[in-house]
C-alpha cells in the first residue's frame, strides 16, 4: 500500500474541491481509496493482537464517504478531503466505541477513540450514570501514565452539572460532558513510512483500549435509534 499516494491525492482534492476535478480524476480516487482500505486491513491485523473483536470486519464497510452534505452548511465545497474509518466490534456504528482513523492533509490527521456523537441522549445518560457510580475506575483509566502522556479527554459539554447528578461529585466536570472522546494528532511526515505508521497507530490504539472498554461497559445494552 502507498500511504503517500493517499495523502497526495487528498492534497490535490483539497486544492481542487469541485465536481469537475473529482470526476476527471476518478481513477486516482479509486487507487487512493483502495490504498486506504489496504492500510485499514493491515492496521486491523495489528489491533487484533490485543482486541480480536474487530477482526471479522471488512475494511470496505468501515469507511465514510468523502461527499459532504452541504444542505445546512455555509461551506458548499462538495468533498471532505479526508479518508475516515471507525473500527469496532460492530463496524463503523458509533456504538460500541472503537478506533477512529482520519487521514487528512496539512497535519490534520488523527487517531481517535471514544464516543464522538453527542446526539444520542440515551448513550450520554448511560455514560454519565456509569461515571457517577464508577468514578474511581474512571480516574484509574484517565490517570494511567501512558494515557496521560498521550491523551486528554475531549467532548461537547454543558456549563453546569445536569439535573439528577451531584454538583459536588468528584467527577462533576466529566458529568457535564455529552460526548467523551480522544484525539491523537498525526503529522503528514508520519505517514511517509507505512509500516512505522501502522506500528505507531496500533500502539496508540492499545493505550486507548481501557478508555474504550470503560465506555463500552457503560453502553452495554444501548440500542441505536431506528430511523
Amino acid at each position: 500500500m502507498n500511504t503517500q499516494f493517499i495523502l497526495d491525492y487528498l492534497w490535490a482534492l483539497q486544492m481542487n474541491n469541485n465536481r469537475e476535478w473529482y470526476h476527471a480524476n476518478k481513477e486516482d480516487f479509486k487507487k487512493a481509496n483502495a490504498a486506504f482500505e489496504e492500510l485499514l486491513q493491515a492496521l486491523m491485523l495489528e489491533i487484533g493482537k490485543f482486541d480480536s473483536s474487530i477482526l471479522h470486519n471488512n475494511p470496505k464497510d468501515l469507511t465514510f464517504k468523502i461527499v459532504r452534505d452541504t444542505r445546512f452548511s455555509h461551506d458548499k465545497s462538495p468533498y471532505n478531503p479526508a479518508f475516515r474509518a471507525h473500527i469496532s466490534s460492530k463496524g463503523k456504528l458509533p456504538v460500541p466505541v472503537g478506533y477512529y482513523v482520519m487521514i487528512k492533509p496539512d497535519n490534520q490527521s488523527f487517531l481517535g477513540g471514544g464516543l464522538f456523537a453527542d446526539m444520542f441522549k440515551d448513550a450520554t445518560k448511560m455514560i454519565r450514570d456509569y461515571i457517577s457510580q464508577n468514578g474511581e475506575e474512571w480516574e484509574r483509566v484517565i490517570h494511567a501514565p501512558e494515557f496521560e502522556k498521550n491523551f486528554t479527554v475531549q467532548g461537547t459539554a454543558l456549563k453546569r452539572v445536569p439535573a439528577g447528578y451531584e454538583k459536588e461529585h468528584p467527577q462533576a466536570e466529566y458529568l457535564k460532558f455529552k460526548s467523551w472522546y480522544l484525539e491523537y494528532p498525526i503529522k503528514d511526515e508520519e505517514l511517509n513510512d507505512t509500516e512505522t505508521f501502522i506500528a505507531k497507530a496500533a500502539e496508540i490504539f492499545q493505550n486507548m483500549k481501557p478508555f474504550n472498554d470503560y465506555l463500552n461497559k457503560a453502553l452495554a445494552g444501548f440500542q441505536m435509534p431506528t430511523r
